[in-house]
């Protein structure tokens, strides 16, 4: 019968619990030393010039200054720091939610699943579709037999570029595909060797704001029907988004594609090293956004829809000591 627990006992319950639940968040405190010396870790960053490069090397800031042996290596992006991740090579990274999606499902890029899980949705990127701004190109139709860089090789956004351009009815064979990192693309449209090149990331992008300042740029729109059909089979995290205005001294609005992006870990990473990495990770969130704009869209509220990766246990239990 609800509420027959006497007065008494439901105190000394209430009590028990109390201090359960407060021995198991001093057990999870008090262990921060020896994890803490635990050993090296890595975050697996990306191309030196994009944000999540800059973006992992402020957080292993913040984290050494915590007392954890760690730093970030440049990488390929999305499907290299996934690998990375997955096979313990690193204990952080980012990924973007298609990459996350393929890595879990073992398709795509993965030929088996890999044991990651989610730490928090830091923020959303955009697809960003470069050209100089006296580009005959107008729209993505238009890179059919132009020379496009489509990303570096093992990145998320080689995976981006093909599934918008296929869906635009652009196919491999309608154009030159080149393999470059953000900052060989950048370089080589502002040398006249390549016609365009796709990003995915936050923005302003180092690379790209750096490149406007030499070079007028465009951004080719992606219009809501390729979005559309980019999403069905991919755990529909596409959306559709307005590029911001004025951004890389753009003079008009366009339309453009954007996707979740997380920082993950290992399934198999520590619980308390999670927890403490997690708390690290908000508490430093404003001065790390001093120098990584990105860094102020975090969000404890949507950090925790990591979907269709698992939240990682250490960082759900963050969430929920951290609530109110």
């Amino acid at each position: 019968m609800r509420n027959s627990i006497p007065l008494g006992r439901r105190a000394a319950r209430a009590l028990a619990l109390s201090l359960t639940a407060l021995l198991g968040v001093g057990a999870l405190a008090g262990c921060g030393s020896e994890i803490r010396d635990s050993g090296s870790h890595r975050i697996a960053g990306g191309a030196s010039t994009g944000i999540y490069y800059s973006y992992g090397g402020a957080l292993a800031e913040h984290l050494r200054d915590t007392g954890f042996d760690i730093a970030v290596d440049e990488t390929g992006g999305s499907v290299d720091n996934l690998l990375r991740v997955g096979r313990g090579e690193a204990i952080l990274g980012f990924a973007q939610a298609d990459a996350a999606a393929d890595a879990v499902a073992g398709v795509g890029a993965f030929d088996e699943p890999l044991p990651v899980a989610g730490v928090a949705r830091v923020y959303d990127e955009y697809v960003q579709v470069v050209v100089p701004a006296d580009s005959p190109a107008t729209e993505i139709p238009d890179l059919a037999g132009l020379r496009v860089s489509v990303g570096e090789a093992n990145s998320g956004v080689t995976v981006i570029a093909d599934r918008v351009l296929r869906a635009a009815g652009v196919e491999q064979g309608d154009f030159v595909s080149v393999d470059l990192s953000i900052l060989d693309s950048a370089e080589a449209l502002s040398r006249g060797e390549i016609d365009a090149f796709f990003w995915v990331g936050g923005i302003p992008t180092p690379g790209i704001k750096v490149l406007s300042k030499t070079t007028p740029l465009r951004m080719l729109p992606i219009r809501p029907e390729t979005v559309e059909k980019v999403n069905p089979g991919h755990a529909g995290v596409y959306r559709l988004s307005d590029f911001p205005l004025g951004i890389y001294g753009t003079d008009a609005a366009v339309e453009t594609m954007t996707v979740p992006n997380y920082l993950i870990t290992s399934t198999d990473a520590p619980e308390r090293l999670v927890y403490e990495m997690t708390q690290t990770l908000f508490e430093s969130r404003t001065e790390i956004a001093q120098s990584v704009p990105a860094a102020a869209l975090l969000d404890r509220r949507q950090a925790i829809f990591t979907s269709p990766l698992p939240l990682h246990a250490g960082a759900a239990e963050y969430y929920v000591q951290s609530r109110g």
